[in-house]
């Protein structure tokens, strides 16, 4: 697997996939992920956008970037909404790999929620969806490769 926007190769070519297909990447990629997950710096969301009732808000820091992150409910329900960017996607991904399967994926624009002012998106599990324009996860793992960096 070739690495993206300069970073090196993660795994030699031929290496499995996970056989189960929740996260359709190289194994060695997601053990990058879930190393980069232990390093997040973790606080609470205060001042600035109110929490909705009933979610937790929280701030995740990884090597100078940082998401809103807004979880709810408990397995197999619930969801997590963060903030569009790289330490987001990142934090979806990690919480699809936890659960062992794969939410309905929605995206937010940029404006229309003051808690996610660049835009969010939600991932949701244990109630079925509508097909949406939301990104999938291929998308998430393109974009969570820049919080590697």
């Amino acid at each position: 697997m070739l690495g993206a926007a300069g970073l090196p190769d993660v795994a030699p070519s031929g290496t499995r996939k996970l056989t189960d297909d929740i996260l359709p990447i190289d194994s060695g990629l997601l053990e990058r992920f879930r190393s980069a997950g232990t390093r997040i710096a973790w606080r609470p969301a205060t001042g600035g956008a109110t929490t909705r009732p009933r979610r937790r808000a929280r701030i995740a820091h990884l090597n100078d970037e940082e998401a809103r992150v807004e979880s709810w409910g408990r397995a197999p329900g619930g969801g997590l909404e963060v903030e569009a960017g790289p330490v987001g996607a990142l934090l979806v991904l990690l919480e699809i790999d936890r659960r062992g399967q794969l939410p309905r994926l929605e995206s937010r624009e940029s404006g229309a929620d003051p808690a996610f002012p660049r835009g969010a998106v939600r991932a949701v599990w244990g109630r079925p969806g509508t097909a949406s324009a939301g990104p999938t996860v291929r998308d998430l793992v393109e974009l969570a490769r820049y919080a590697l960096a």
